[in-house]
């Protein structure tokens, strides 16, 4: 069995993922999970599937004539699964909107070694003003070895730093 990562983009329009999922399933793939979203006019996803090793190169083709269709597909082989030790921690972050904020939240944890999982964020009008606030929702893999009140330290500097309320969980409190 073959594992391929797919991102998928294309103009929003109804059908759209049934003709992905019927191309996917046409040719053996098996759609294993996936993160989907329209904004702005655009739908894109990230999904992965399982496909036969015999039945692969079949499904590359036909995924790659979905471009007559207008919907773009960029594949990629599924890489290992990373072997460290990781704690799961829900990260959410709210401030007023400028520019920088999640470059330097990035920034942060990158130098702490901590993997972004998943990454949610909007832009919202503040209640009972017309300020708009940034919201971020971030599920983070922390190396089990960095002590989470030490990134909790650095994330509290830092929020102080950008003006933004963050809360710090594991992922299980969430």
């Amino acid at each position: 069995m073959d594992y391929l990562v797919l991102t998928v983009i294309a103009d929003d329009q109804s059908g759209l993922v049934e003709r992905l999922a019927k191309c996917i399933a046409d040719h053996g793939g098996n759609w294993l999970e996936s993160r989907m979203s329209r904004m702005a006019g655009q739908f894109a996803g990230i999904l992965r599937v399982a496909v036969p090793a015999d039945a692969h190169a079949e499904l590359t083709a036909a995924l790659e004539g979905l471009q007559a269709q207008g919907i773009r597909v960029l594949l990629a082989h599924s890489g290992a699964e990373p072997t460290a030790s990781w704690q799961e921690i829900q990260l959410e972050l709210v401030g007023n909107d400028r520019p920088g904020i999640v470059r330097d939240i990035t920034h942060l944890l990158a130098e702490h070694g901590v993997n972004l999982e998943s990454l949610d964020t909007e832009v919202l009008p503040a209640p009972m003003s017309s300020e708009l606030l940034f919201r971020a929702e971030v599920r983070l893999a922390v190396p089990s070895d960095l002590s989470l009140e030490r990134l909790q330290e650095r994330l509290e500097t830092l929020a102080d730093d950008l003006m933004v309320e963050l809360k710090l969980q594991s992922a299980e409190q969430a």
